[in-house]
């Protein structure tokens, strides 16, 4: 298991710091883990799952012609 930090999930993800945590509390991307007392990070494979989810999103709105 791959732990990555905020600033490779920004990288990953191309969201900004504030929209991932907008994200977080809206249910919308996955939550962080708390390593240490000042110290959090993510599961890499869980990133890699929320994109995978967009990707399907996006092929799924393709698929049925319809764009929003």
């Amino acid at each position: 298991m791959k732990i990555i930090k905020l600033p490779k999930v920004q990288e990953l993800t191309t969201l900004s710091r504030a929209t991932i945590y907008r994200l977080i509390s809206e249910g919308k991307f996955p939550k962080q883990i708390k390593l240490a007392e000042r110290s959090s990070g993510w599961i890499a494979q869980e990133v890699t799952d929320y994109l995978k989810g967009c990707i399907n999103v996006r092929n799924t709105d393709n698929a049925i012609g319809g764009e929003k």
